[in-house]
C-alpha cells in the first residue's frame, strides 16, 4: 500500500503512484468490494489541511460527478477519510475515478508530431467532451495534452472537469490574485488579461493542442509564463504548414481560426470547430468565421490591449495614454475623395446592372427535426441533400430514440452536403444500485448522491452481526437497474439483538440460540432433585432488546 493507507474509506486498495498534479496526486487502485481497478485522486497531505483547497477538490468531483459521456473519464464515488499519521490524525480527501489503460497525450507529443489525420481525430474527441460539458453549463479551463488521455484502444478521454486551480502543476501557470488563469502555454487571451472565460475559450486552448499535435510544439514559447501570456494576447502564430509541410493549407485555416485573438472571431462552439475540422482533414474547404477589419496583423484596440496586458502582467503599473501625431490633411481629404470615387462608381454598376437569376440550390435550409424520431430526422435531413451524425445522451424530459436538438438550428442556410449534427435522447439514465451492505448511513449518502440515487425511508433493525448505524440492506437489491434520480430504501442496524426467554429449556438448545445471537453466554449448573435434569431455571437478562454482545448467564438444574 502507499503513503501509510491500508484501506481508503474502508474499501480502496491504494496502489503504485501514476501521476502528479499541482493539488493532488494520482494512484492506480482496486475496489476490494466491486473488484475493479481505479483510478484514486489524493489530495496533497500539505493542501487537506486547508478549508480552501478542500472546498475546491469537492468542487472538482461534483463537477466531474454531472460528467456522463464516453469522452470524459467518469468519477465513481469521493469523499473523506481519516489517516493516522506519528499518532495524528488528519483528513484525506479522495476521489474514486475511472481507471484509462493509456497514455497521456503529453507524454506522446514527447516523441514528435502526429499525423494529422490522427491529429484531427484526437481533437474532434476532446470537443466531443467539451460540447458535452458547455452543454451541461462546464467550462474547463485547462485544455491541455496533460489533460487528455488516449486509452490503448484509440478511444480519447478528457480530464480534470470543473477544477478551479490555486496552485500551478509541472508548467507554468499565470495568476493575479484570486483568479487562477491557467496553464501559460495553453490558455486564452482572455485569460491572459483576466477577463471572464466561456465555452470559446476552451476552443482556443483546443486549437493550441491542435497547433502542438501537429507540429510538435506549441505555438507561443518564452522563457516565462509572462513573456508567453504576452505573446497569446498580441502575436499571431505561424501556420503549423511552415513547421511540418504534412500539414494541409486547410488545416492551417481551422488552427488559424481557432486562435483568433477576439472571442467574436473564432468557432462559436464545439460542435462548430469540429465540423469544420473534419471538413478540413478530409480535404474540404472548411466555413470559416469572418474576421473583422484589422490594421496589419492586429486592430488598433486589440494592439492597445496587448500593450495594456503586458504592463498588468510584468509590473502591475500605471502608465500614462499613449499619443501620435496626426497624419498631414491632404492625404485625410485624398482618403475621403477615393472612397466617394468608389461608392459612384458602384451605385452605377448596380443601377446598369440586368436581373441576375441566382441558383436556389446553392444552399439549403437545415430543417426542422427537434422532436422526430432518429429515423425521421434522418430521412427528413437526407431528403434536403444534407448528411447526418447522430450523437446519444441520456435526456429525462425527451423520450428515447427522439431528437434532442440539432446542429446547426433549424432554417440556418448552409451548403449541399454541410453534415447536420443530431442529438438523440437515450431516455432516463439507469443506474445500478450499489452495494451499501456494512456502510455507515452519512457514508451510504454519499455513494448514491454520487450515483444520482436518492435515499428514501430509512428504517432500523436488530441485528447480532452489523454495527449500529451501519447498513443491513437495501430495497431495491444491490445491482438492481434504476432511473437516475429513483430512490433506495436503507435497512440500519440497531445495535441491539432480541434476547429469547430459554427458561425450561434444555441447557443445548438454550445456549445454541443465545451463540446465534452473539451473545456471551455464562453457564452455571445447580444441583435440585426436585427439578428435571438439565433444565434453565433463570437467565440474568430479560426476554427483549439489549445492545449487541451482551453477557448472559443462565442457571439450570442438574437433578
Amino acid at each position: 500500500m502507499t503513503d501509510g493507507i491500508p484501506l481508503l474509506a474502508g474499501r480502496y486498495e491504494v496502489g503504485e503512484l501514476v501521476g502528479r498534479g499541482g493539488m493532488a496526486d494520482v494512484y492506480k487502485g482496486r475496489d476490494a468490494r466491486l473488484g475493479r481497478t481505479v483510478a484514486i485522486k489524493l489530495l496533497k497531505p500539505s493542501l487537506a489541511t486547508d478549508p480552501t483547497f478542500r472546498a475546491r477538490f469537492r468542487k472538482e468531483a461534483q463537477a466531474a460527478a454531472r460528467m456522463a459521456h464516453p469522452t470524459i473519464v467518469r468519477v465513481f464515488d469521493a469523499g473523506e477519510d481519516t489517516i493516522e499519521e506519528d499518532g495524528a490524525e488528519r483528513q484525506q480527501p479522495f476521489i474514486i475515478m475511472e481507471f484509462i489503460d493509456g497514455t497521456v497525450l503529453r507524454d506522446l507529443l514527447e516523441e514528435g508530431p502526429l499525423e494529422p489525420d490522427e491529429a484531427a481525430r484526437i481533437a474532434g474527441s476532446v470537443l466531443t467532451a467539451l460540447e458535452y460539458s458547455h452543454r451541461a453549463g462546464v467550462v474547463h479551463r485547462d485544455i491541455k495534452p496533460g489533460n487528455i488521455m488516449l486509452a490503448r484502444n484509440g478511444q480519447v478521454k478528457v480530464m480534470d472537469f470543473g477544477i478551479a486551480r490555486a496552485v500551478s502543476d509541472t508548467a507554468s501557470t499565470v495568476a493575479q490574485t484570486t483568479a487562477v488563469l491557467g496553464t501559460a502555454n495553453y490558455f486564452s487571451p482572455e485569460q491572459a488579461r483576466n477577463e471572464g472565460v466561456d465555452a470559446r475559450t476552451d476552443l482556443y486552448s483546443t486549437g493550441v493542442v491542435l497547433f502542438e499535435m501537429l507540429t510538435g510544439r506549441t505555438p507561443f514559447r518564452g522563457d516565462s509564463a509572462v513573456a508567453v501570456a504576452y505573446q497569446h494576447v498580441s502575436e499571431q502564430a505561424v501556420a503549423p504548414s511552415s513547421l511540418n509541410p504534412a500539414v494541409s493549407p486547410v488545416l492551417d485555416s481551422v488552427v488559424d481560426a481557432a486562435l483568433a485573438k477576439d472571442r467574436a472571431e473564432r468557432f462559436q462552439s464545439a460542435s462548430d470547430f469540429r465540423t469544420q475540422l473534419q471538413q478540413a482533414a478530409a480535404g474540404k474547404m472548411p466555413v470559416l468565421p469572418k474576421r473583422g477589419e484589422q490594421d496589419g496583423m492586429f486592430s488598433a484596440a486589440e494592439r492597445e490591449d496587448s500593450d495594456e496586458t503586458l504592463r498588468r502582467l510584468q509590473a502591475g503599473s500605471e502608465s500614462g495614454p499613449r499619443t501620435q501625431s496626426r497624419p498631414p490633411a491632404a492625404w485625410i481629404w485624398s482618403g475621403i475623395l477615393g472612397v466617394a470615387f468608389v461608392l459612384v462608381a458602384v451605385v452605377i454598376w448596380v443601377v446598369n446592372l440586368g436581373p441576375v437569376a441566382i441558383g436556389g440550390d446553392l444552399s439549403v435550409s437545415v430543417p426542422d427535426v427537434v422532436g422526430l424520431s432518429e429515423e425521421d430526422a434522418r430521412a427528413q435531413i437526407e431528403d434536403d441533400q444534407l448528411g447526418v451524425e447522430v450523437f446519444e445522451e441520456y435526456n429525462a424530459e425527451v423520450p428515447a430514440g427522439d431528437v434532442i436538438s440539432s446542429t446547426p438550428i433549424a432554417g440556418r442556410n448552409v451548403p449541399q452536403d454541410y453534415l447536420v449534427r443530431i442529438t438523440v435522447s437515450m431516455g432516463v439514465q439507469q443506474v445500478e444500485v450499489p452495494e451499501l451492505e456494512g456502510r455507515s448511513e452519512e457514508s451510504a449518502r454519499s455513494a448514491l448522491d454520487a450515483l444520482g440515487l436518492a435515499v428514501g425511508e430509512t428504517s432500523q433493525q436488530n441485528s447480532a452481526t452489523v454495527p449500529a448505524g451501519q447498513v443491513i440492506s437495501t430495497d431495491p437489491i444491490p445491482g438492481t437497474s434504476l432511473a437516475s434520480g429513483s430512490s433506495i430504501d436503507l435497512l440500519l442496524s440497531s445495535g441491539l439483538v432480541t434476547v429469547p426467554n430459554v427458561v425450561g429449556q434444555t441447557v443445548a438448545n438454550a445456549a445454541a440460540q443465545l451463540r446465534s445471537d452473539e451473545l456471551q453466554l455464562s453457564v452455571r449448573p445447580i444441583a435440585d432433585p426436585s427439578c428435571g435434569g438439565s433444565l434453565v431455571t433463570q437467565q440474568s437478562l430479560t426476554p427483549g432488546d439489549h445492545p449487541q454482545r451482551s453477557t448472559i448467564e443462565i442457571t439450570y438444574c442438574t437433578g
